[in-house]
């Protein structure tokens, strides 16, 4: 039997077509049996096996060891120190990745190779236009000059770099590493915007007083940011219902990266909570707000099938109810709200982690239209009679 490793690698070096790929995994699956919930698990196809973390090991050593032999031989040179470092994780993906698909591997040495080049062009930006910390008012002023080139040449280098190394190796874990670049870059140009618009007169400078409005209108920002990010992931999604090629992987991490830049906006605005001050719990009406939020969230995870968007939404929940229950003072009466909330959470992730799909054909499909389903990842259970 031809392993999927292969076939996945036959399709990369064009012996074979995508299609003609789906064609012989419908002839191994043979006649399509009574659909049950063995087998419907979200594969999130992070490691290939022994072998693949056999060779990671191998990979983490090898850079460490060559990173020091760098560091040791070209003293007072990191921005090549960087260079080379990318430009050996590269070399080790041409056979690790191109030819032998590892994806554990793969992963580690795309990341690598993503860390090695944001060092070297902050280090580049740095050097060419030597960026201090203010100690004026008027020096903050001048930074304007220098943070705006040195800003694009991080985060636009970043990305052009991360998108060749993706068009080569076609690694999924990278296609988040472009989402949290390209956000970085819109906050840049954002702030940029603002910082102009003050200096002209056209927009008045905010007072102290201002500071909480502006805060809570900078939330924006982020959302704006999580919801094309998860748009781009739904139609990733939507391209291939059957999850089985790397379009799928990649969305998978594009709604790992999306779901924090929507809940944390999302959680200030429908709680009017201010989380960056410390206040974080909730009253009672923002409890409810707050629940409201997390059926959403569950509802939108189980339409497009989607965990990874609803497991860093309950952890983010979870964790901020565990840091308010452990600053809570001890002489506290009556149930804290965020005590409630931890419960519920700790509920859903064991009842959907036992039993995913059936949910989704209980809730989703009786409340969506079929046409829309048929859009969607299919429900792999058989509808109760």
């Amino acid at each position: 039997m031809i392993s999927t490793e292969t076939l996945e690698s036959a399709v990369a070096t064009g012996v074979i077509s995508a299609d003609q790929r789906d064609r012989l995994y419908a002839i191994e699956r043979g006649p399509e049996p009574a659909e049950t919930d063995e087998g419907t698990e979200e594969n999130l196809r992070l490691i290939g096996g022994g072998n693949d973390l056999f060779v990671t090991v191998g990979i983490v050593l090898l850079t460490a060891g060559f990173y020091f032999v760098l560091n040791t031989t070209i003293t007072g040179q990191p921005i090549l120190i960087a260079g080379l470092l990318a430009a050996f994780s590269w070399i080790v993906a041409e056979f690790v990745t191109r030819q032998r698909r590892m994806k554990l591997s793969s992963t580690v040495l795309s990341l690598a190779f993503t860390v090695a080049a944001v060092v070297g062009l902050s280090l580049l930006a740095n050097a060419s236009y030597a960026i201090r910390r203010p100690d004026s008012l008027w020096q903050l002023l001048a930074l304007r000059q220098m943070v705006a080139p040195a800003g694009y040449i991080v985060f636009g280098g970043t990305i052009a770099a991360t998108i060749l190394y993706f068009w080569r190796f076609r690694v999924p874990v990278l296609a988040g590493v472009i989402a949290i670049a390209a956000t970085l870059l819109a906050f840049l140009q954002t702030a940029l915007l603002l910082y102009d618009g003050v200096a002209a007169g056209a927009v008045a400078a905010p007072q102290i007083e201002d500071m909480p409005e502006l805060l809570r209108a900078a939330l924006y920002m982020p959302l704006v940011c999580g919801l094309i990010v998860f748009g781009a992931a739904v139609l990733l999604d939507l391209h291939d219902r059957e999850r089985r090629t790397i379009w799928s992987d990649c969305a998978f991490w594009l709604h790992v990266v999306s779901a924090p830049m929507l809940v944390h906006p999302l959680f200030i605005m429908a709680t009017g909570q201010d989380v960056v001050l410390g206040n974080i719990e909730p009253d009672g009406n923002a409890s409810i707000m707050l629940g409201v939020l997390i059926l959403g969230f569950v509802y939108v995870a189980l339409a497009i099938d989607r965990r990874s968007l609803l497991v860093p939404t309950l952890a983010y929940f979870g964790s901020l109810g565990i840091y308010y229950l452990i600053n809570s003072t001890a002489n506290t009466t009556g149930i804290p709200p965020f005590a409630l909330i931890l419960v519920v959470v700790g509920t859903l992730i064991i009842i959907f982690g036992a039993g995913w799909q059936h949910i989704r054909n209980l809730i989703v499909r009786p409340t969506l239209p079929t046409s829309l389903l048929n859009k969607l990842p299919p429900i792999k259970v058989q509808a109760y009679k």
